[in-house]
């Protein structure tokens, strides 16, 4: 499993790295929008700075034509690294955009999928991850489970090396079915993982375990101090 953070907060991502075994951080220019108006490219070099150059950057391109796209993509390129996994949407010239770049050996990340058709395109394309809107699915009347198994079966029929990232997500229980059904990656805000790890369930079972402990030793007595 890979876990990615879908954020450009760099205090986010500083905080998180530090606790989740991340394998990567995706961003899109509504995610920058949050960010407000920041020195983009210096800004994004700081993001790999921090998660290191062994862990994923993805980045998406922001031209709707061809042309556009081919050269947003060296653009980022040129100006972040060699090693950022260009996000290209799956429509006819995003299609066209992601043959030309896995021609050019590229890295790229085939997003806002809504259908199984859009991805089996962006499979045999030779995208390196896949991006299934979770959420926006389900919004869509679009069983994402479903969606996400049948992508997993071409995957493994066509032996192709592309990983799904799920992507777009409300709550921990989407997160979770996506990878029971195959997901290989899912990125998500940090609310998530905030979710996932302040339940009061959690916080009360460490408060019973340090209550026990310090009714046999001392309070404040840690096993360091043994």
């Amino acid at each position: 499993m890979e876990f990615m953070l879908d954020t450009a907060n760099l205090e986010e991502i500083k905080k998180y790295e530090k606790i989740i075994p991340l394998a990567g951080v995706t961003s899109n220019p509504s995610i920058i929008k949050k960010e407000g108006k920041i020195d983009f490219f210096n800004h994004m070099k700081k993001i790999r700075e921090v998660i290191g150059p062994e862990k994923s950057l993805h980045v998406q391109v922001v031209a709707t034509d061809f042309a556009g796209m081919m050269a947003d993509a060296q653009t980022i390129l040129e100006k972040i690294d060699t090693n950022v996994f260009i996000k290209i949407p799956v429509n006819e010239e995003g299609l066209k955009a992601i043959k030309a770049l896995k021609e050019k050996n590229i890295r790229v990340t085939a997003t806002a999928i809504y259908t199984k058709f859009q991805a089996y395109l962006a499979i045999a394309a030779g995208a390196d991850y896949i991006a299934p809107y979770f959420n926006r699915m389900e919004n869509l009347n679009i069983d994402p489970r479903e969606a996400i198994k049948e992508m997993t079966n071409q995957i493994s029929l066509t032996n192709s090396k592309t990983k799904i990232l799920a992507a777009s997500f409300k709550n921990v229980g989407q997160v979770t079915a996506a990878f029971e059904n195959g997901a290989q990656s899912a990125t998500m805000g940090t609310d998530i993982i905030q979710q996932a790890l302040a339940m009061p369930s959690i916080g009360k079972a460490v408060a019973d375990f340090t209550s026990d402990w310090e009714s046999i030793y001392d309070e404040g007595t840690k096993i360091a101090d043994l």
